[in-house]
C-alpha cells in the first residue's frame, strides 16, 4: 500500500540551499528535497555515510506548497581556524524569514509510518535547511493512506501563521504555489530541474543527482479548524491598540 507523509516546515528561520559557491550560500525560495530527506534521515537515526539506509528515502516521490512565503534575509558570518586561531574569509548566508511549507512525500506506507514515528521520537533533532534553524513546533502533519502526491497538496489545510491569516482575513490568496516532483514517464512543458536529488550524504563525498520539477498551483484550501496557533506577537499588538 503506498500513501503520503506530510509535514509542516515553520521557524523563524529556514535556508534550503541547492548550490553554494565559495563563501556565498545561498537559499531556494522553497525546501528543497535533500534537505527534507536529510531531516528524515536525521531523526530516523541514519547516518551520513549510510547510503544504503538512505536509498528508500531517496526515492520517495517529494512536493512542497508554500502556504507563506516569508522574506529573504542576508546574514555575515565569520570564524577563525580550531587550531591555528587564523580567520577564514567572511562568508555571505541566505534565510527565509517567517515562512511556512507544507512538503509531502509519496512511497510505501510501512516506510511512511516509520518516518512519522521516526519525527515524534527523532535520534537527531531535526531542522530547517541547516542546524542553527530549528522547527518552530513538531513537523509532521500525518501519513494518508492510499493517497497520492497531488491530493493532499491540494487538500491539506492552509498552514500560515495566525498573524498572516489574519492579515488576509478579507482576502486570502486564491491559490497556492505548488512545487513537485514529476512522477516517472511523465512528460511536462516547461519543467525545470533542479541537483538536489540525494545519493549520499557522507562528509567526504557529498552526492546529488538532477531531478524534474513542475510548477504550478492548486486551489486554496481551508485553514485549519480549532484554537489558533499561538503567536507571540500577539502582545505586541494588544499593548499598540
Amino acid at each position: 500500500m503506498s500513501g503520503v507523509l506530510a509535514l509542516r516546515l515553520a521557524g523563524p528561520l529556514q535556508s534550503w540551499g541547492a548550490s553554494s559557491r565559495f563563501t556565498r550560500r545561498t537559499t531556494e525560495s522553497a525546501p528543497t528535497k535533500s534537505g527534507v530527506i536529510g531531516l528524515l534521515a536525521a531523526a530516523a537515526g541514519i547516518e551520513r555515510g549510510d547510503d544504503r539506509a538512505l536509498a528508500p528515502l531517496a526515492a520517495l516521490r517529494f512536493g512542497v506548497r508554500i502556504d507563506q512565503p516569508g522574506t529573504r534575509l542576508r546574514d555575515f558570518h565569520t570564524a577563525h581556524h580550531a587550531v591555528t586561531g587564523k580567520s577564514m574569509p567572511l562568508s555571505e548566508r541566505y534565510y527565509l524569514a517567517d515562512a511556512v511549507f507544507v512538503a509531502a512525500l509519496e512511497g510505501e506506507h510501512t516506510l511512511l509510518t516509520a518516518l512519522h514515528a521516526a519525527l515524534k521520537s527523532p535520534v537527531y533533532l531535526p531542522f530547517l535547511g541547516r542546524r542553527s534553524c530549528p522547527p518552530a513546533e513538531p513537523v509532521e502533519l500525518g501519513v494518508f493512506e492510499d493517497a497520492r502526491l497531488e491530493h493532499v497538496l491540494r487538500n491539506v489545510p492552509w498552514q500560515a501563521s495566525a498573524w498572516n491569516r489574519r492579515r488576509h482575513s478579507s482576502r486570502p490568496p486564491s491559490t497556492l504555489p505548488v512545487l513537485m516532483e514529476a512522477a516517472a514517464g511523465d512528460e511536462h512543458a516547461g519543467a525545470d530541474t533542479l541537483r538536489d536529488q540525494p545519493i549520499s550524504f557522507a562528509a567526504a563525498h557529498r552526492r546529488h543527482a538532477l531531478r524534474t520539477v513542475v510548477t504550478t498551483t492548486v486551489p486554496m484550501p481551508h485553514a485549519p479548524a480549532g484554537v489558533p496557533r499561538h503567536d507571540p506577537f500577539d502582545a505586541l499588538e494588544d499593548e499598540s491598540s
